[in-house]
């Protein structure tokens, strides 16, 4: 089937230079910039006719939000020539209250009557009793642009489902927080298979938007493609980061509070998933370290600034978790580990636009295996290897790491795949 973009004329802007989060001048939310795929469709009769009197289904969390933070199942609720029928959720749940990895299940929004079914867990698939009576789905989360996030896979299952049916699909399309013109990372290889935190081959990070990547997966790796619409932003640009763009963030998991969070995700997230490694996580400062009961955090921060790696600063630092790895352990209601002190640096983004923050991770697994091989942290006996490979997109970064080859040899050996993933991307795009 085609892929339909629904044109909306771009609006011109003059960009600052990007500063993070917490140094912006808060009155410049009061200044509209972008136009969100959500508030160009209720403003233009012309994209408003996608859904007008008809029966919509919405997948969405609590990142589907307007500008005055009103959620997108209200907006869409009250509007008297919309008929929501069915509201569908991803990872975290409908109202982002599930933790990363949990079963989510179906219910009824409390708030609309609505009924809502998950897209998480014990039903990762829809089905099509879930469809039923359904004239047109929505789609409008805001993401993170990261190959593991599990938001868009949501979104290609359910795009399937809805080819199989000729129910057209709608994305209304949100900004990439860390830019939609930084590709960095790794192309997932589906020879060695495919997950919920990886179906397609593409890099780590895309750099592309929900509705960009829409049209990737539609033409180019759905079994069952579907007519696709894109309802895309006003005033937006490749190279803005979340804070030029004058929108709110909203929290798109429990551990992505802001949206410099989402570029520190992909700069020791993979890591991370190691679990012997604290990255934060269950810490104040998510994503933000790299630390062990058995790491020199001073000889690490050396280390580590000897790299000279692009916008990236470091510092030591000490700290107890209080859950995550290393953090207390309860088990039947009693504490049975104490929380054990952690030591290594914290990881500071000087320049937001410099960084490189997957080709700067597998510089960081490096000096660990260097420093720490005792500690077997990327060794196949390693309980947590799987799920590593899995978010990596394969077996062989880890298994090269272990065996102490350079970062800079594994980065260049994969960049062909990066190239060829950029030319398959060109022609997706649809902002400059």
């Amino acid at each position: 089937m085609k892929t339909v973009l629904a044109l909306a004329a771009a609006g011109g802007i003059a960009m600052a230079a990007p500063v993070p989060a917490q140094d912006l001048d808060p009155r410049s939310l009061e200044r509209p910039r972008v136009r969100t795929g959500l508030e160009v469709l209720l403003s233009s009769p012309e994209q408003f006719a996608l859904v007008e009197g008809k029966r919509v289904g919405l997948i969405t969390n609590p990142t589907g939000v307007d500008r005055e933070l009103t959620s997108t199942i209200d907006l869409l609720h009250r509007h008297p020539d919309v008929t929501l029928v069915a509201l569908y959720g991803p990872e975290h749940g409908i109202r982002g209250d599930a933790y990363a990895g949990v079963s989510v299940g179906d219910d009824v929004d409390p708030a609309t009557g609505v009924p809502v079914y998950s897209l998480y867990g014990r039903r990762d698939q829809p089905v099509s009793e879930t469809l039923s009576g359904v004239d047109v789905m929505l789609y409008d989360i805001q993401d993170v642009g990261s190959r593991s996030y599990t938001y868009i896979y949501a979104m290609a299952r359910m795009m399937q489902e809805c080819g199989r049916r000729n129910i057209p699909f709608v994305v209304l399309d949100r900004p990439n927080p860390c830019g939609a013109d930084l590709v960095d990372g790794n192309v997932l290889n589906p020879a060695e298979g495919t997950s919920g935190v990886g179906m397609y081959p593409i890099a780590y990070q895309y750099g592309m938007t929900p509705g960009e990547t829409a049209r990737m997966f539609n033409e180019e790796f759905l079994e069952v493609s579907c007519e696709l619409h894109v309802v895309p932003m006003t005033g937006y640009t490749r190279a803005m980061r979340h804070w030029d763009t004058g929108l709110p963030f909203v929290p798109t998991s429990t551990h992505i509070p802001h949206a410099e969070t989402a570029i520190y995700y992909n700069l020791t997230g993979i890591i991370g998933e190691l679990h012997n490694i604290s990255i934060g996580v269950g810490y104040t400062i998510p994503f933000e370290t790299i630390a062990a009961p058995y790491i020199d955090g001073n000889a690490l921060c050396q280390e580590l600034r000897a790299l000279n790696l692009p916008g990236l600063m470091f510092r030591p630092i000490s700290y107890e978790p209080r859950y995550g790895p290393y953090g207390p352990i309860t088990t039947d209601g009693e504490r049975t580990q104490q929380a054990q002190m952690c030591h290594g640096v914290q990881v500071i983004i000087s320049d937001y636009q410099a960084v490189r923050p997957v080709t700067a991770q597998i510089h960081f697994m490096e000096v660990l295996q260097r420093m720490y091989p005792e500690e077997n942290l990327f060794g196949p006996g390693n309980p947590r290897a799987d799920m590593f490979n899995k978010v990596m997109g394969t077996q062989e970064i880890r298994n090269r790491i272990h065996a102490g080859d350079p970062a800079d040899e594994i980065i260049a050996d994969y960049q062909d795949g990066v190239l060829d993933f950029l030319q398959r991307r060109q022609r997706h795009l649809i902002y400059e």
